[in-house]
């Protein structure tokens, strides 16, 4: 998979590296000069020093043969015009695009970005306690908010603690994505054992959100 990840922030540079150490083909876009030179002296020849809301920048990153570009720079209009870029010009199947601002969420959305990270409005979530910490925690949403992609860790009480998957009684629309296992990432296929700590990723649609919670966690 060739993933081009526009921004070299925080974000930007944990994405790479993270790729990177999963074997994935990566090229960092990162315009600034001397945050380029830092990207490049830790990440050597993946970053690539340009605009990417420019199109020569993304033809010489390669964007056509692209699988998935991320833009997670600073910036709502700079995400907004690289997603477009590469949808529209490159014909990259799989945009994703980091929000700032929520009030610039629905844009995203209208233009047809609707894999968006949110990070704002997650942290806004939990400081409602509209997400318990001790609940499912949403990571990312699909196809306009049909799809939510959520992260849980089980207790010891956890009815889905000790369960092997085959045996965990799951809504329909809903699948076991990962397993992370202290320093280990396990894939949730059959005779894989659910234990207590395990931090688990899984997919629902919107409206079987609380159903999962309540075959993973059991009632709040």
């Amino acid at each position: 998979m060739y993933v081009i990840v526009a921004g070299g922030g925080k974000i930007g540079f944990n994405l790479t590296k993270t790729l990177l150490d999963g074997g994935q083909e990566v090229l960092l876009i990162e315009k600034d000069p001397r945050k380029s030179r830092w990207l490049e002296d830790r990440l050597g020849q993946v970053v690539l020093r340009g605009d990417a809301t420019e199109v020569a920048t993304m033809e010489a990153a390669g964007a056509k043969r692209a699988d998935v570009v991320a833009a997670v720079t600073g910036f709502d209009e700079d995400n907004i015009m690289i997603c477009r870029l590469a949808q529209k010009v490159f014909g990259v199947n799989r945009v994703i695009g980091r929000v700032n601002n929520p009030q610039n969420e629905d844009a995203f959305r209208l233009l047809g970005i609707n894999n968006i990270i949110n990070s704002t409005r997650l942290i806004y979530r939990l400081v409602l306690q509209e997400v318990d910490v001790c609940g499912l925690i949403p990571l990312l949403t699909l196809k306009g908010g049909e799809v939510e992609f959520l992260e849980t860790v089980l207790t010891p009480e956890a009815p889905a603690a000790h369960v092997a998957v085959k045996d965990l009684i799951l809504p329909e629309q809903c699948l076991l994505m990962a397993i992370l296992r202290q320093e280990d990432l396990i894939f949730p296929r059959g005779d894989v054992v659910l234990l207590p700590g395990d931090q688990v990723i899984a997919a629902a649609r919107a409206e079987e959100v609380e159903a999962l919670r309540q075959a993973l966690l059991g009632s709040a």
